[in-house]
C-alpha cells in the first residue's frame, strides 16, 4: 500500500514538471519497505501539460495581501524541478487598510507547504565489454522540500504570566 501511494505522489508531482524538453522519460526506483526489493517506474514528463493559471497573477495577490510578499527563485541543476520560486515576507507586522502602515498588533507568518522533489545522483562508471564507457547515468532520489508559498497576519502568541 505504501509503495502504491508513493508511486501515485511521485506521479501526481511529475505531471506539474515544466520539462525543458518536450517529453522527457525518467526512470524512478521506488524502495519497497526496509527490504531489498527494488520496482522501477518509468515516468514521461511532458512540458506540454501545464496548470491551469487563473487570471490574477501570484505577484498581485502578493501586492494586495496585507502581508506582502515577492518571490525568489533558487535554481539546483540537479533536482527536479531545477528551478523553485519560495515567497519571503517583506513586512514583520500586518499592513492596515486606511493608512497603509504596520500595525503591530498583528504578526506576519509564512505558510509553508511540504513539496516533493526528486535528486540526481550520477551512477558509478560502468565499462561495456571492449572497455568502452556507457552513457552517463542518473539515479533520481525521490525527497521532499519545505517552501514558503506565501505570507499571512495572525494575532500574535501570548503566553499568561502564572
Amino acid at each position: 500500500m505504501l509503495l502504491v501511494l508513493r508511486a501515485v505522489l511521485l506521479l501526481g508531482f511529475t505531471s506539474l514538471l515544466h520539462a525543458t524538453r518536450k517529453v522527457q522519460v525518467v526512470s524512478v526506483k521506488l524502495k519497497q519497505g526496509t527490504g531489498s526489493r527494488v520496482k522501477s517506474v518509468r515516468v514521461c514528463l511532458d512540458s506540454l501539460v501545464l496548470p491551469d493559471l487563473s487570471s490574477i497573477s501570484s505577484s498581485n495577490i502578493a501586492n494586495m495581501s496585507l502581508s506582502p510578499w515577492i518571490y525568489r527563485d533558487t535554481w539546483v541543476p540537479s533536482r527536479l524541478p531545477r528551478q523553485i520560486s519560495e515567497a519571503h515576507c517583506l513586512t514583520s507586522g500586518c499592513l492596515s487598510l486606511q493608512e497603509g502602515l504596520e500595525d503591530s498588533t498583528l504578526e506576519v507568518r509564512p505558510i509553508q507547504y511540504q513539496i516533493l522533489v526528486l535528486h540526481r545522483v550520477p551512477r558509478q562508471n560502468q565499462t561495456k565489454k571492449g572497455g568502452k564507457r556507457k552513457g552517463k547515468k542518473y539515479n533520481f532520489v525521490l525527497g521532499t522540500q519545505v517552501i514558503t508559498v506565501g505570507c499571512t497576519c495572525v494575532r500574535p502568541t501570548i503566553v499568561p504570566l502564572k
